[in-house]
């Protein structure tokens, strides 16, 4: 029986349960990585918006989505209206 070496560092030969180990050190590794950078860039790089920015953000969202409603209720309206006509009419 030959034993296989692996060239990838940690791997000590052909045994899958091995390798499964490495790879998953690695993921752990990449996981825990991925959270601290991506902490310190919500912390230190991103810039958020102040209370009142917010605030009138928040009003602007609200009239235009009022608007909009507004909008699609004319619609709705005027194609009822216009649909009732035309099957009364034939």
């Amino acid at each position: 029986m030959v034993e296989l070496w692996s060239p990838k560092p940690g791997v000590v030969g052909s045994n899958p349960t091995t390798r499964a180990k490495y790879r998953n050190s690695m993921a752990k590794f990449k996981i825990q990585s991925y959270v601290k950078e991506s902490y310190d860039e919500l912390v230190h790089k991103v810039s958020w918006p102040t209370w009142n920015e917010l605030q009138n953000s928040a009003i602007v969202v609200s009239v235009a989505s009022l608007i909009i409603a507004f909008i699609v209720y004319l619609m709705d309206f005027s194609f009822q209206n216009l649909l009732q006509l035309f099957y009364e009419n034939f």
